[in-house]
Parts: structure tokens; sequence; C-alpha cells
């Protein structure tokens, strides 16, 4: 990790992350990043679970030529 910067967290934060990184035999900043990325993949689900929006469903009831 050789380009990196500073996030203030509590102590009760840092010391979670720093033990669920130990159990996953991962450094704090690969335990983050698959944090955040799970969060995204959270998010992605959420909206695929949507129902579509009438412009949405135009969208794809239109023919294609």
């Amino acid at each position: 990790m050789s380009d990196s910067t500073t996030i203030r967290i509590s102590r009760d934060t840092h010391a979670r992350v720093t033990r669920l990184a130990a159990e996953r035999h991962e450094t704090i900043d690969q335990t983050v990043r698959n944090a955040l990325r799970a969060l995204r993949q959270d998010a992605m689900a959420r909206d695929l679970a949507d129902d579509l929006t009438g412009e949405e469903t135009a969208w794809l009831d239109a023919d294609a030529r």
C-alpha cells in the first residue's frame, strides 16, 4: 500500500474493523474495501428489486426496429 490517507473513526469502530480483519486473515484495508464493495452490491440489488417505472416498462415493451 504505497498511497494512503487517514480517516477518523471511533475507537470502537477501529476495534471492530481490526477484529474482523484478523478473523478474515486480511489487512484492515482489504476488509474496508470488501465492506464497501458489499455495500455497493447491496445497493445494486435493492435497485434491481424495485418495480419498474412506467417509462422503463414502455422502453422494454417497445418494438426494436
